[in-house]
């Protein structure tokens, strides 16, 4: 079984699902964004809820679960509908053993979350939404128990931290501290030999109260280059580069620190930051400025370095040619120039809102979904090579 990637259609949000392709087809959730109306019969949104659980598989008690949740920020969009579909508190407390498969909700083995991106998002809007609290006060638990328990922890304990916190905060959590620049391939307490991650942001803490108030105003969110094998042969199967709602400064700043290793930054396959928004790509407003909006260089060739046949996915609501960011017809229009030398393609989650968008990693890069799969595009194999796009193309 091949490494997958689903994009779910959830509107202006983010709900990623990786299944590797080891044997036991490990799952890592990014985000979930399922909003009241996918709940309902007869609403209109897709039922993203339930095609989740179908991709799911279920534990020896029939529990459905994933081996990872990693959220990348704090926002609503990225968090909701967790505490309705998810399981937050210790194992022995799962109260859905009675229910029908349906209303079980979903046991997450493991946590990956980020103290500072929490701690930055509360500096710029100190009211978390209810999800994201409960999400919060499950990763305390967790790093609680991993304390107490000298790290040694079970499924439904197990907690990985991304990137230090203030004031040596993070310090005693060697053992499930994940630091920026580095790169790491454990997921539910073991080694995996079909994924490395290499942790590019949150942003190391800074000295300066103006960089981190800048930080905090451009949405800091944990920022990962996933290498995905193919198969047990090709480790190096495909790159895919997920960052959240991380905005200019940020981009900008990862440019600075990368702009001389740039591979670091390499994709073939790129989430659009912050659903295609403009501000990922520029200080100015597209809404005021229109076309007279300036892109910001680093910012740009820390989005550019696509691999020949490189593709970016936006999760979000159709792209019109309006004034409305996110998204923004202006960065779609961005992201297909940084496509073009290398013969790349661009999808939208939004164009087919019935349909996930599912990609496979093959050892010949990534194949793109089917035509039956996202109602819009046919199948095709899209080459890896590891040909970034140049630093400063525009």
């Amino acid at each position: 079984m091949p490494t997958t990637l689903t994009f779910f259609p959830v509107g202006n949000g983010d709900m990623t699902l990786i299944k590797f392709g080891d044997g036991v087809a490990t799952t890592l959730m990014i985000d979930v964004n399922i909003r009241q109306d996918a709940d309902d019969p007869n609403g209109d949104a897709h039922d993203v809820a339930r095609d989740l659980r179908e991709r799911l598989k279920r534990d020896d008690k029939g529990r459905p679960y994933v081996d990872a949740f990693l959220l990348s920020h704090p926002d609503e969009d990225h968090c909701r509908g967790i505490t309705r579909h998810f399981h937050l508190g210790p194992l022995d407390e799962y109260p859905d053993d009675d229910e029908d498969d349906q209303d079980k909700r979903i046991v997450i083995r493991e946590i990956w979350s980020s103290p500072i991106v929490f701690r930055r998002k509360k500096k710029d809007s100190p009211n978390l939404c209810p999800d994201a609290e409960a999400f919060a006060k499950e990763a305390r638990r967790r790093v609680s128990v991993n304390r107490k328990q000298a790290f040694i922890v079970g499924e439904g304990d197990r907690i990985l931290i991304l990137g230090e916190d203030v004031e040596g905060k993070t310090d005693d959590l060697g053992s499930i501290l994940i630091k920026v620049d580095e790169r790491f391939s454990r997921i539910n307490g073991k080694e995996s030999s079909y994924f490395s991650g290499l942790l590019l942001a949150p942003l190391e803490v800074k000295d300066e109260e103006s960089e981190e108030d800048s930080l905090a105003k451009n949405r800091s969110s944990t920022i990962i280059n996933f290498t995905l094998a193919a198969d047990a042969s090709t480790p190096d199967g495909a790159n895919f580069v997920t960052g959240g709602d991380a905005e200019v400064f940020i981009w900008n700043r990862l440019w600075e620190h990368y702009e001389s290793e740039a591979e670091a930054l390499s994709y073939d396959l790129l989430q659009a930051p912050h659903h295609c928004s403009w501000h990922s790509l520029s200080h100015d407003s597209w809404s005021d400025d229109g076309e007279d909006a300036e892109v910001d260089e680093g910012a740009r060739n820390a989005l550019s370095q696509a691999r020949d046949g490189a593709i970016i996915v936006a999760s979000c609501n159709p792209i019109e040619d309006d004034d409305n960011d996110p998204p923004c017809i202006r960065a779609k229009r961005e992201y297909q120039d940084i496509l073009k030398d290398g013969s790349g393609d661009f999808y939208c989650t939004g164009d087919d809102p019935n349909s996930t968008l599912v990609f496979t990693v093959t050892a010949d890069g990534i194949q793109p979904p089917s035509k039956k799969e996202s109602g819009s595009k046919a199948a095709a194999v899209i080459s890896s090579a590891r040909t970034p796009m140049p630093h400063g193309a525009s």
